[in-house]
């Protein structure tokens, strides 16, 4: 069992009172899980994550870096040079998100067309 270090009780993302109900909130989000997936390669550079994640504005890759490095799982570098010059990597916590990362990416990616089928209320035909 894993107990909640600030209340010594055992962890419960049923419960609403849980933070992990806050980091679920974090990990399931779409920009993350392609965020993750994509530094699963190595350390990137702020654009050439945006270059990679079609559709992801300025703002909302920021604001998910930023989640993403206050909860533990990027860490960010910035080195000294003009212009400056930031990377972004999985820390070894991010590390562990990998492997459930991926393997949603590549479930919607497989069934995708079954989705598609339902939602056009043509079912699994």
């Amino acid at each position: 069992m894993t107990l909640v270090e600030s209340s010594g009780l055992p962890a419960d993302a049923f419960s609403a009172k849980c933070p992990t109900r806050q980091v679920l909130d974090h990990i399931a989000n779409k920009w993350t899980v392609l965020i993750v997936d994509c530094l699963a390669a190595g350390p990137l550079r702020y654009n050439q994550v945006r270059r990679r994640i079609d559709g992801i504005s300025q703002k909302m890759l920021t604001q998910t870096l930023q989640g993403l490095a206050a909860d533990g799982f990027v860490h960010r570098t910035q080195y000294a040079t003009v212009p400056p010059r930031v990377e972004y990597e999985l820390t070894e916590l991010g590390q562990s998100l990998r492997e459930p990362i991926s393997a949603i990416r590549e479930w919607t990616e497989k069934h995708i067309n079954e989705v598609e089928r339902a939602r056009a209320g043509l079912g699994s035909a």
